[in-house]
């Protein structure tokens, strides 16, 4: 008895959840559904590697140091391209996907949902280094969560002007360094031009990012992404550093606005001065040979056009022993195109 009646449970167990089953499966083959996890989950791993790289440059004192930021960040887009790269071109970056949208490469509706992603896996990814180095912050700290000061701590998650930066000096550096990383990511992708090699993308733009970091990181930061700065500053707000974290030096918003306005105007001016002055590529067949039966001869108007009697044998042209002649192929079926 109780066997049979453990036997009916399971069976409607299976009939309950094999439907559930098949609407989740259902969902997640859904193309926005597939594309918002992407973004979080790549967004996640870039985040988690440069976040993790940031607390031990600041807590750790020979454990990390600014060089191992840019590194962490860099081979964190690495293997953020990876995880994502096939499903939603891995933008991790809310400045980027604006970009797309605006240079007419990506339809705006799928804005949102590439933004929610990102912000998803960043504040995801802040929660977890938190909690990772929580003993550790704690320690450096004092117990005292603060954002400025010698026991700074919420450096660790956003970036922060340094006191020889003003505000609008930030304004147009975040700008200006945002740009050259849309310029570059379109040089790296552009087909037409010369692209990085097919699998080496994510590795040359881990380097890009590792570069930007090197050579011109120092005056802000160099968040260039809102996904990267908005969501662990709001992070640090709700896990007790406060309100001072949108308060210091009212630099907030600067993360925000800034890198879509620069990488915008990167992409424009590769569009323009790059990407229109690169030559199109001559219409070619792909088979030249298939269609040298159906070639007609121009004869030069100088020279007099051969007889036809002279060594042309009679043939019969009846509808009894016509050839079948089969239509030549539409050339425009055979012409490779391509477009960036």
């Amino acid at each position: 008895m109780g066997s049979g009646s453990r036997f009916r449970s399971t069976c409607s167990s299976r009939m309950v959840s094999s439907p559930v089953i098949v609407r989740v499966q259902a969902i997640l083959q859904k193309e926005m559904v597939r594309e918002f996890l992407a973004e979080l989950m790549s967004t996640y791993v870039m985040m988690v590697f440069g976040l993790g790289s940031v607390a031990h440059m600041v807590l750790g004192d020979k454990f990390g140091s600014f060089l191992g930021v840019n590194l962490g960040f860099g081979f964190g887009v690495t293997m953020g391209v990876h995880m994502a790269g096939k499903i939603s071109g891995a933008h991790m970056n809310a400045a980027v996907t604006f970009t797309n949208c605006a240079l007419g490469r990506m339809s705006w509706k799928k804005f949102p949902v590439y933004v929610l992603g990102q912000f998803l896996g960043s504040f995801l990814a802040s929660a977890t280094i938190y909690c990772l180095f929580y003993a550790a912050i704690v320690e450096y700290s004092g117990g005292h969560l603060t954002v400025t000061g010698p026991t700074a701590t919420a450096n660790i998650f956003a970036t922060y002007l340094p006191d020889y930066m003003t505000l609008w000096r930030g304004f147009l550096d975040e700008v200006l360094v945002t740009g050259m990383l849309q310029l570059c990511l379109f040089a790296i992708t552009d087909k037409r031009n010369n692209p990085a090699l097919q699998g080496t993308q994510a590795l040359v733009i881990g380097v890009l990012v590792a570069i930007i970091g090197v050579s011109l990181g120092m005056n802000t930061g160099y968040a260039i992404n809102p996904s990267r700065d908005l969501p662990p500053r709001f992070f640090t707000f709700i896990a007790g550093w406060g309100i001072q974290v949108f308060r210091a030096k009212d630099w907030w918003w600067v993360p925000v606005v800034a890198p879509p306005l620069g990488a915008y105007l990167g992409g424009i001016i590769y569009v323009v001065f790059v990407g229109s002055t690169i030559p199109q590529e001559p219409q070619i067949l792909e088979n030249p040979m298939e269609y040298e039966d159906h070639k007609i001869p121009v004869w030069p108007k100088t020279m007099p056009h051969p007889t036809a009697t002279s060594s042309l044998t009679h043939v019969s042209v009846s509808s009894d022993n016509r050839p079948s002649v089969g239509p030549a192929p539409p050339l425009s079926d055979s012409i490779c195109t391509e477009q960036f």
